[in-house]
């Protein structure tokens, strides 16, 4: 099954016939939101979640990250397509285009949790491919039969929020990490997707330039942001219709799904009764 996670504006997936919201309650707390389960185009069974919530009440690094990644697994998602607004660190990314980041650089300072292992359950997944090159590639595809260019081969720079950066950071990013985008919510995201051998990728809109500019007129303020981003939803959203319309449902066997087959250390019969219960969901 394939979930929807929507970044700031994208609150709800139009032409899903909603059947069911579950709250969820997990192991880390509770998900951003109700976790909405219906069909897409009359057939596809699809859930959406909100990840700064339905009022978008939650900032960055408040998000539930474990909480919202462990409640899809367990209702069946095998595939996520996460959805973000994103700084351009480059003059040829400009606002309204619409990017697939397929490397991430971790900045993020502060104490989010990363992962789902540990005390007692020791794993070290690899994350040199972070994305799934499938769903990237169909998410391509669907962008060329509306004739809409996805970018893509880009690196997401993460950093902490929620204030926006500085431009020495910003030059950071650009010209020693070599980032291309920068946002705040895909780590850990898409890192802990990968440790519940869900297959990831993020569609990235971009609604500024960052502030690495030496135009001042071109450093990013809130209301930039959210006025671009506002007309840059439909174009994204037709995307992900365009993509649902032509998808074939089911989760590639991909090397997403055996991203743990060599990855735990601790041998199963040392595991306590909830670590063996993780294990067990996150292998499914």
């Amino acid at each position: 099954m394939l979930a929807i996670i929507g970044g700031s504006g994208i609150y709800d997936l139009p032409g899903l016939e909603a059947g069911d919201e579950q709250d969820v309650m997990t192991p880390y707390g509770a998900p951003s939101a109700d976790l909405v389960i219906g069909k897409y185009g009359g057939g596809k069974d699809i859930v959406f979640l909100a990840r700064h919530g339905k009022s978008h009440q939650y900032l960055p690094h408040e998000v539930n990250y474990r909480a919202n990644i462990w409640a899809l697994k367990k209702l069946g998602v095998s595939r996520i397509i996460g959805i973000s607004a994103v700084g351009s660190l480059r003059a040829d990314l400009k606002p309204g285009d619409l990017c697939l980041a397929d490397q991430y650089f971790d900045f993020v300072k502060g104490q989010r949790e990363k992962s789902f292992f540990g005390n007692g359950l020791a794993a070290h997944v690899s994350t040199a491919e972070p994305v799934c090159p499938i769903l990237s590639e169909s998410l391509t595809r669907a962008g060329q039969g509306l004739g809409i260019e996805v970018k893509g081969g880009l690196t997401y720079g993460c950093v902490d929020g929620p204030r926006l950066g500085t431009r020495a950071e910003s030059l950071f990013l650009k010209n020693a990490a070599n980032c291309d985008l920068v946002g705040m919510t895909n780590v850990p995201e898409a890192f802990l997707a990968r440790e519940a051998q869900i297959c990831y990728a993020t569609l990235s809109i971009v609604t500024d330039y960052d502030c690495w500019l030496d135009d001042p007129a071109q450093h990013v303020s809130v209301e930039q942001v959210i006025s671009r981003y506002g007309e840059s939803l439909a174009t994204a959203r037709r995307l992900v219709g365009a993509f649902l319309e032509s998808d074939g449902g089911a989760a590639p066997d991909c090397g997403c799904r055996h991203s743990l087959d060599s990855a735990v250390l601790t041998p199963i019969e040392q595991l306590g009764a909830d670590n063996r219960a993780l294990l067990d969901l996150l292998k499914r």
